[in-house]
């Protein structure tokens, strides 16, 4: 175990080191629309940087350091722990205990889609980043209205918000209807559009966009009757909305999490899926240990095989002190000049 975290120690100040890298590469990806067509198309094929290959050999082994991913990812970037939530949450091995594990208070936006969060880890992410703008939890069964509830109260940044995709996502979003609506310190404005946000007691503050793709006409007519400053499932337009332009984050076409993971080899997470499959056709015994357990075993036996050693050493380094002691201490060589003395007086009667 002790040679598995050094070894993710290791991983940790590469990615540290590497990172710099992808700093300078996702700043000149910002001035791609600017250049020429044909240098676009060089871009294009352009080779991954080391960190997101880095992050490609991880992510495909992630089932193996899930346990241990608090110790290990405690000192990763941000955005390296954003990139890990994304590709667990393709993995199918997002849950509670990783995205907490994983959460940076830096994080502006949370993809839990089709993940096994519950309640408990979207309101500990929420506690942990409260400067989320978007976040999706489309497709999960187990979070519920107090989940959402908590979400509200803690991210007041929120803007966006997609939900829905699963009869259980469905059912919190109806039952949600009532957290999401703003509720009014001051009811003498005029309309909604001319609000403050600091003229918003309750409810989500700045919520602007829902995208529920399957709402129900009840309550698409509840939320445009009552509050027509959330627009529900908007239209990509090549002109603003209302005045306002749509982000992208509110497209439902497009994952949420998908900018993070544009370098990342796709196949880190289409690999998992027939990976369990091959490895039950081929192991031999229903005992076969893990990869990790592996690198612990291989660190107690080099312990062990290394202990004499050790002890050796040891017992050098005492005598070691003992004879300095002796040169360097004059009541020392007192006692020893009277022991040697008692002994010889011994050895005469």
């Amino acid at each position: 175990m002790e040679k598995g975290k050094s070894a993710a120690k290791a991983l940790e100040i590469s990615l540290k080191k590497l990172d710099l890298n992808a700093d300078r590469n996702s700043k000149s990806s910002h001035s791609i629309p600017s250049l020429h067509s044909s240098r676009l198309r060089v871009e294009k094929n352009k080779p991954p940087s080391l960190v997101s290959l880095c992050l490609g050999v991880v992510g495909r082994h992630l089932e193996d350091i899930v346990e241990d991913l608090s110790e290990i990812a405690v000192s990763f970037p941000a955005d390296i722990k954003i990139t890990l939530a994304a590709i667990a949450r393709r993995r199918k091995l997002l849950n509670d205990d990783v995205i907490v594990s994983l959460a940076d208070s830096s994080w502006e936006i949370l993809d839990l889609s089709g993940s096994d969060v519950s309640d408990f880890g979207l309101a500990k992410v929420a506690e942990m980043c409260k400067s989320l703008c978007a976040v999706d939890i489309s497709q999960c069964n187990k979070i519920t209205a107090n989940g959402v509830s908590e979400l509200v109260q803690h991210c007041h940044s929120l803007e966006t918000l997609r939900c829905g995709g699963c009869p259980a996502s469905e059912s919190t979003a109806r039952r949600c209807l009532g957290i999401l609506k703003p509720k009014l310190n001051d009811v003498g404005g005029d309309s909604w559009e001319e609000l403050d946000t600091m003229e918003i007691g309750h409810g989500a503050q700045s919520l602007r966009w829902l995208v529920w793709p399957k709402i129900d006409k009840d309550s698409l007519e509840m939320l445009s009757t009552e509050c027509p400053r959330i627009i529900v499932n908007p239209k990509p337009s090549l002109f603003s909305f209302r005045g306002t332009e749509v982000p992208r984050e509110a497209l439902p076409d497009v994952a949420l999490d998908d900018p993070i993971i544009k370098d990342i080899d796709p196949k880190t997470w289409v690999f998992c899926r027939f990976t369990p499959k091959a490895i039950s056709q081929t192991l031999s015994s229903p005992n076969e240990l893990s990869l990790a357990e592996k690198f612990r075993l291989a660190f107690v036996e080099r312990d062990m095989r290394l202990a004499p050693k050790r002890a050796k050493n040891a017992r050098q380094h005492q005598r070691r002190a003992e004879r300095e002691w002796m040169m360097t201490s004059t009541r020392a060589k007192a006692l020893a000049l009277a022991s040697q003395a008692s002994k010889s007086l011994h050895g005469r009667s």
